[in-house]
């Protein structure tokens, strides 16, 4: 039976307090208004018999006379084929206007996939993107994040992985997003025809700080059953410091002691409880990973990034509107470069990232004033065909292609003998690309 409290004995911001016993952490509350309405909270904090509710909605327009009634349950997200297409907010309501949605309800947050039914991954995630394709492939159920800063477009960028990946279903997870950016999602997801397969869960600006909290359970709770039917699901997520930032700006609510630079102790373990939801499931699906981690002041060893270069595997540096292909890193490309892809892969790539470094130093050079060798000419050459063909976002070239793109760009600039690549690809490689 369910018990209805109408008395709040103390509010603070998004916060109130009820006295109850017999409820549990994390439990549902339908808050009903002597206007009419109704609104949520979640359980946060017990003492004694006093309980803390975190309000999903502004506390304006909540007294102290309004009933308080506790549901028996955790928050839950509504699952079913008819989420595809659908943009939700985070508390899982619809928000594109159109009908509820009809389905199973699943508890979010819910413990990672069972390790036993987990395998190492072997198969590739393609983006079309030359930079993560070639350079730094994404393997699927792997983790990781794109550390960028404030103005860099890294939605943009994830559009298009959205656009042009081939997993089966991509889930958008949004947080904190400005209305300029929540609308470029849609538009991009409706003129690129990937709207069938796409689900949205946003978080804007203006709404609570708790259900930006909720947007990554709600979007990997319905990702898990995506890939428990065979599904490979695409996560993204944007902007992981704005998830982090909502924790820390509830906890200040709560008065907890605060750890590194005010954000709560438990970050750590809150960001890989997300991030760990990346799986490949034995003889079914998979759900990979992307979150997007803005570092304020660019400042890598801040608490967010941080955390989450301890957690994920690799990351993606995107400065100057590119991905930077010395700071970014995929641990898990070895399982499939030259494996799964072709066998010049791993070494063209390697190859084309030496000659890279070696033309930034050549470029040092010449701003100097030193003279150029024939040798630094051909490097500043092959720097420039490189990051227009290759670092360029808006290149868009299947994995053969990109690698042919490769070979191209290093017979224009180099003879065969100055590469120090096996005679072997280059028998069979240069002479087709020349």
């Amino acid at each position: 039976m369910k018990t209805v409290h109408d008395r709040i004995v103390d509010m603070r911001g998004s916060l109130i307090t009820v006295h109850s016993d017999g409820v549990g952490l994390g439990e549902l509350a339908q808050i009903d208004l002597q206007s009419g309405q109704s609104t949520y909270g979640s359980v946060l904090r017990f003492e004694g018999n006093l309980v803390t509710l975190q309000v999903f909605s502004s506390t304006r327009g909540i007294s102290t006379g309004d009933k308080v009634t506790f549901l028996g349950r955790q928050m839950q997200a509504t699952y079913g084929k008819a989420l595809l297409g659908r943009r939700l907010s985070g508390s899982g309501n619809p928000i594109d206007g159109g009908p509820e949605i009809m389905g199973e309800a699943i508890d979010i947050g819910q413990p990672s996939f069972n390790p036993i039914k987990r395998i190492i991954p072997k198969q590739m995630v393609r983006t079309n993107i030359p930079m993560i394709d070639v350079f730094n492939c994404l393997v699927k159920s792997q983790k990781i994040p794109i550390f960028s800063v404030a103005g860099e477009p890294y939605n943009p960028l994830l559009m298009r992985i959205a656009n042009q990946t081939d997993a089966d279903v991509v889930v958008i997870g949004g947080m904190g997003l400005t209305f300029d950016d929540y609308q470029a999602f849609i538009d991009n997801a409706e003129q690129a025809g990937s709207i069938s397969k796409t689900v949205m869960f946003i978080h804007r600006a203006t709404d609570p700080a708790v259900e930006c909290v909720l947007v990554p359970d709600m979007a990997l709770a319905c990702a898990e059953r995506f890939a428990m039917e065979g599904k490979d699901v695409l996560v993204l997520l944007t902007d992981m410091t704005a998830f982090a930032d909502s924790l820390k700006e509830i906890a200040i609510t709560m008065d907890q002691v605060p750890s590194n630079r005010g954000y709560p102790g438990s970050l750590y373990s809150d960001l890989a409880s997300r991030y760990e939801k990346a799986v490949d499931i034995d003889g079914s699906g998979s759900i990979t990973v992307i979150g997007v981690t803005t570092m304020p002041g660019d400042d890598v060893t801040h608490p967010i990034p941080d955390n989450t270069g301890y957690i994920t595997e690799g990351q993606f540096y995107l400065h100057n509107q590119t991905i930077d292909p010395f700071g970014s890193l995929s641990r898990l490309k070895q399982l499939v470069m030259g494996k799964i892809t072709r066998e010049d892969h791993g070494d063209l790539a390697n190859a084309m990232v030496r000659l890279f470094a070696d033309a930034k130093k050549a470029n040092e050079r010449k701003s100097m004033g030193f003279k150029l060798s024939k040798w630094d000419e051909k490097l500043l050459k092959y720097s420039t065909l490189f990051q227009k063909h290759m670092m360029d976002l808006e290149v868009n070239l299947p994995l053969e292609e990109a690698l042919d793109e490769g070979w191209n760009i290093l017979a224009e600039c180099f003879d065969s003998q100055e590469l120090g690549l096996k005679q072997k690809l280059i028998d069979q490689y240069w002479n087709a690309n020349a």
